[in-house]
């Protein structure tokens, strides 16, 4: 029953008062049992958070994908530059020349700017060269692991319509508190509706809001791949035609294990426009899951990065003071 609770909590959250005893209902188990299964997967660290996951752009951040090229020799000095900026969420050593590969996110009322930013980035790590890879198109984002393995190869993506909305300050307190990690306990939300003093009706009804506005994407628990048992995890980029970008990225984001599917720019040093992060438990498992993609994709070329080292992999923290205390040291430093 742990894979099937597993997989239940990635793909669809249950937003009530009491959403382990739906998950319990469903399975035919006691809460107390799935409790007890969750709060055992969670101290093994096999689930890494239980969140809202909200999209940053549609918070008004500005991000990219970033790729450095750093001399092995200060790889170690670069990487702790890069992650003492609050708005770095991943960041990971690849096998390629371009060797250092991070995604970056300032605020709206940012002073120093995404490009910015980045070159002060660069000047302090002392990188040989670097490209900013910011989506383009973004095809798909939604990491499930197939941890029953009754997942299907190919699933729909669905085009989503967003609704407008006009942010409250209660819409912002819900982003601030609802982007941290659950407990595995029976009521997992009282805490959020007790320091914001309103009902359960109102939290989830504007939850439901931030979903159907696409600020957030998802409720849902995301796992530590390598605790799962998905230990072969590879960006592979593919050049492909512009003129046939998003035919292409459709096709690409149809793979189950394909997590996140995006078109990115290219350039005379980077001719890879089309991205896809590929899920597998061995390494023969992925590549044979590249192989089945490249069948399919019009691609001029392909080729699979696969991490050596994860040096970071957080959530950024929305609407907090962390990010302009860094601009204004940064921004003093070059004054």
């Amino acid at each position: 029953m742990k894979d099937e609770i597993l997989s239940r909590i990635q793909k669809k959250f249950p937003l009530v008062a009491r959403p382990f005893q739906v998950i319990a209902e469903e399975l035919g188990m006691s809460e107390e049992e799935v409790l007890d299964i969750l709060q055992e997967q969670k101290k093994s660290n096999i689930i890494r958070q239980t969140s809202a996951i909200f999209d940053t752009k549609r918070l008004g951040y500005k991000s990219s994908l970033v790729a450095f090229k750093v001399a092995p020799e200060k790889i170690s000095a670069a990487v702790k530059i890069i992650n003492a900026h609050p708005g770095i969420s991943h960041n990971y050593e690849r096998n390629h020349d371009f060797n250092i590969w991070f995604t970056l996110g300032v605020a709206p009322d940012s002073k120093l700017g995404l490009d910015r930013t980045v070159e002060i980035l660069a000047e302090l790590t002392e990188a040989d060269d670097y490209i900013m890879l910011p989506t383009l198109k973004l095809f798909k984002i939604n990491v499930k692991l197939n941890t029953t393995g009754k997942d299907e190869k190919k699933e729909e993506v669905k085009k989503v319509v967003h609704t407008d909305i006009d942010m409250t300050p209660l819409h912002h307190a819900i982003v601030r508190t609802a982007q941290y990690d659950i407990d595995m306990v029976s009521e997992p939300f009282k805490k959020i509706i007790d320091e914001l003093d309103i009902d359960y009706d109102k939290f989830f009804s504007i939850l439901k809001e931030l979903q159907e506005a696409g600020i957030m994407r998802r409720f849902a628990s995301i796992l530590n791949h390598r605790k799962a048992g998905f230990n072969a995890n590879a960006m592979v980029v593919w050049d492909v035609d512009e003129t046939n970008g998003e035919e292409i990225g459709a096709t690409a984001a149809a793979f189950s294990a394909v997590s996140h599917c995006y078109l990115r720019p290219k350039y005379a040093n980077w001719p890879y426009n089309l991205f896809t992060m590929v899920h597998g438990k061995t390494k023969e498992e992925t590549n044979s899951i590249i192989a089945e993609m490249a069948n399919e994709i019009d691609a001029k070329s392909h080729m699979p990065l696969y991490s050596s080292r994860e040096f970071k992999k957080v959530r950024i923290e929305y609407f907090t003071p962390a990010i302009e205390a860094w601009e204004s040291e940064h921004d003093r430093q070059e004054a």
